[in-house]
């Protein structure tokens, strides 16, 4: 049991739409990995290794200040960006069963003027960089998917319209588990708890030191390490719901690393979660009516409710 890996080199960042033979095996290929497991590993992207580390990097300028200077980025409930900014370690509880998560965020969900960012230099520039990237090639797997399904190229691209605007809530979540003393872990507590993600899918690159685990349908749970120069990719709830369960949102989870050591090292991610537009309503793309109509930012505020017990 392992995930399925991915050739993504001939449609790329940088790269022109390649054949339609080229473009039907690439469909075939990541349609069936997600109808099997829910998540691929997508190598040659076009976005390398060094390039997350860079980001990897001057996000930990941001996640070692003092509580009192990240809590000035708070992310708020209560701003018309819903959600941009900072989440304390323990604020979030993606299995609403198990105390808050050991782990620290920083929520980019827009490019606008209105965003706080950190006084830190080149922050921003870096930050923004990376997520034209990722919504640059976020474009093209929703083609690839859309193919796979047998449906119009630009199914998915006319409700994915609004990336990095107030209208869309697609995030990229800069993540850090700080290093901690296993005694002082609760019952049960987690870095990041059992859960499977929301929108439609997310993009996600890992450092070097692991931890993820994904269940496999038999009810297992198959590591997902770091790849060199790939991105995990995986399928989210509203896509499955899309697809009349052809495509699996699979359940996922970051356990502390299982050592004698008293102490944990720290670990950083970064996690594009890819939403449709705020006023697309999700309805089965086969007629089916499997699951009922319903509006993409209302879905992800209701998750939001319970992750924060609101």
């Amino acid at each position: 049991m392992s995930i399925e890996v991915v050739d993504f080199g001939s449609f790329g960042l940088g790269k022109a739409e390649p054949s339609a033979i080229e473009m039907a095996r690439l469909s075939t290929e990541i349609v069936r990995a997600f109808s099997d497991l829910g998540f691929v590993y997508l190598k040659n992207t076009g976005i390398e290794d060094q390039k997350v580390f860079d980001v990897i990097d001057i996000c930990k300028k941001f996640f070692i200040l003092p509580s009192d200077i990240k809590h000035r980025y708070a992310r708020s409930v209560d701003s018309e960006i819903l959600n941009h900014g900072w989440v304390a370690a323990e604020m979030e509880s993606l299995n609403p069963t198990q105390p808050g998560d050991l782990k620290e965020a920083f929520n980019v969900s827009t490019l606008s003027s209105l965003a706080k960012w950190p006084s830190i230099n080149e922050f921003r520039e870096c930050i923004e960089s990376f997520f034209k990237a990722c919504e640059q090639l976020s474009v093209r797997i929703l083609k690839v998917i859309a193919l796979g399904l047998g449906l119009e190229i630009d199914f998915f691209i006319n409700k994915h319209k609004k990336m990095d605007s107030n209208q869309n809530l697609t995030t990229l979540r800069l993540l850090y588990y700080p290093s901690i003393h296993k005694y002082s872990v609760k019952g049960h507590q987690v870095r990041c708890g059992e859960h499977s993600d929301y929108g439609t899918f997310t993009l996600l690159f890992q450092d070097k030191s692991g931890g993820l685990e994904v269940m496999h349908k038999s009810g297992q749970y198959v590591a997902a390490p770091h790849f060199p120069n790939a991105v995990l990719l995986n399928i989210g709830d509203l896509l499955q719901r899309w697809t009349s369960d052809r495509l699996i949102s699979t359940v996922h989870r970051v356990l502390l690393p299982q050592s004698d050591d008293k102490m944990c090292g720290s670990r950083q991610s970064l996690a594009f979660f890819v939403h449709p537009d705020n006023d697309v309503i999700v309805t089965c793309y086969d007629g089916s009516q499997k699951y009922p109509p319903t509006n993409s930012l209302q879905y992800l505020k209701e998750h939001f409710r319970s992750t924060y017990k609101l």
